[in-house]
């Protein structure tokens, strides 16, 4: 039994769990989200966003980011996350 478990379960219940890590890092790309920070600002600042949409929209990135600190921080012990 333990042969079969070694042999042809555990390796795909690992790649899942790569591909499960993977997947969250790209959905919570920390860089991605500081840029898209950076853009919403710089729209407000040269006139294309009112300033609601601008709070609003800086709202939104700033609770992502901190939740893709957060999943960065419970994976890293998973899988090496370089970025």
């Amino acid at each position: 039994m333990f042969l079969f478990d070694d042999l042809l379960v555990r390796p795909f219940v690992s790649l899942l769990d790569v591909l499960h890590t993977l997947a969250l890092t790209e959905l919570y790309d920390v860089e991605a989200l500081r840029d898209d920070l950076k853009e919403n600002r710089l729209l407000y600042e040269i006139g294309e966003r009112p300033e609601p949409a601008y709070r609003e929209r800086k709202a939104e990135l700033e609770a992502e980011l901190e939740r893709a600190r957060e999943l960065r921080a419970e994976l890293s012990d998973k899988v090496e996350v370089k970025g």
